[in-house]
């Protein structure tokens, strides 16, 4: 009996070891430094997160399928410029569009949605229907868009310049919150819950996400069973490229400008959040709480070694070393699989 629940437990610990590492991390900085677990370090952190889950949850779907996605973080960078040259106040000197109305915030937003959903689309066709490996359709079309991104935000009269005086609804909306008592809970923790919940529904209550688990686990037996796996990858790859221009749009209305490079190597750090957060490089293994958490690990342990002092340097070893950790468990754990 003694030995059953040991083993119990031990199984317990490998399955659930990303909560285990998010909650040792956390008391071993409140140990460190009592003051970190405040309600303006915990929104902060929430809020500076938030947009991080996003594009996470775009790529975890695709890596649920055995694929992956190097192309989400300029594709945030295209739907960061995109919505902040059409969002400039009427009356900034350097306009973009000088003539151009000031638009209702929906409409930019759903125009770099747009944008990078059909690239997403377009790396959904390449995988699915030209059988590109992901790895290299992907880099591919990050290279080309960070390309398309560069010549339209490089144009005249103003050049390359950030791009920024944006209007004060697209500032609001991605910057300010809701007031509760003496603290005020951001907007982007409410998008991010929102997009979260979705997500929760589309992978564990549809059919597209049965399908993108049995297409990560097998895709022969899932073409099998009836599955139309070309259809379903172009399907979730377009929710990642919609996911990615949301998350872009947040991006340039949070930091109030964007350039060329707004989002570079953003989907290193969304991919290095899902393998920690449980998704496996397999595929057919992953959750959204676990890709919530492995964003949050990140984020903690930027945010709480830099409160605490600890040198940039420092911070990149730990991540390292826990995105290693991660991979050796998920390796681990497919392998007891087979």
């Amino acid at each position: 009996m003694e030995r059953i629940k040991q083993s119990s437990v031990a199984k317990w610990l490998v399955d659930h070891v990303i909560y285990v590492v998010l909650i040792l991390l956390i008391v071993g900085i409140v140990v460190a430094s009592p003051d970190f677990l405040s309600m303006t370090n915990i929104l902060n952190i929430l809020s500076q997160s938030s947009s991080r889950v996003i594009i996470a949850l775009g790529v975890a779907g695709i890596l649920i399928t055995a694929g992956t996605d190097l192309s989400a973080g300029r594709m945030v960078g295209l739907a960061a410029v995109i919505s902040a040259s059409l969002l400039q106040a009427a009356d900034y000197a350097y306009r973009m569009y000088p003539h151009l109305p000031e638009l209702p915030l929906f409409v930019p937003i759903l125009i770099s949605m747009i944008a990078t959903g059909l690239l997403g689309a377009l790396n959904g066709v390449i995988v699915a229907k030209l059988h590109v490996p992901p790895f290299i359709a992907t880099l591919g079309m990050m290279i080309a868009v960070y390309g398309i991104n560069s010549i339209y935000f490089d144009r005249p009269p103003y050049g390359a310049q950030p791009i920024g005086g944006l209007n004060e609804s697209f500032t609001t909306f991605a910057q300010r919150g809701i007031p509760i008592g003496s603290y005020e809970i951001p907007y982007l923790i409410i998008y991010a819950a929102v997009i979260s919940v979705i997500m929760w529904i589309i992978w564990n209550k549809t059919e597209l996400g049965k399908n993108m688990y049995a297409i990560g686990g097998n895709p022969e037996a899932a073409k099998v069973s009836g599955v139309n796996v070309t259809k379903n990858l172009i399907i979730i790859y377009t929710i990642a490229g919609l996911l990615y221009g949301f998350s872009g749009t947040l991006e340039a209305g949070r930091v109030g400008s964007a350039t060329n490079n707004t989002g570079n190597m953003y989907e290193l750090d969304a991919i290095a959040a899902c393998v920690v957060g449980g998704v496996s490089l397999s595929g057919g293994i992953g959750t959204v709480s676990g890709v919530i958490a492995g964003v949050l690990i990140f984020q903690i342990i930027n945010y709480g070694l830099a409160f605490l002092g600890v040198s940039p340097y420092i911070q990149f070893i730990v991540k390292g070393l826990i995105i290693i950790v991660a991979v050796a468990f998920d390796m681990r754990k497919h392998a007891k699989k087979k």
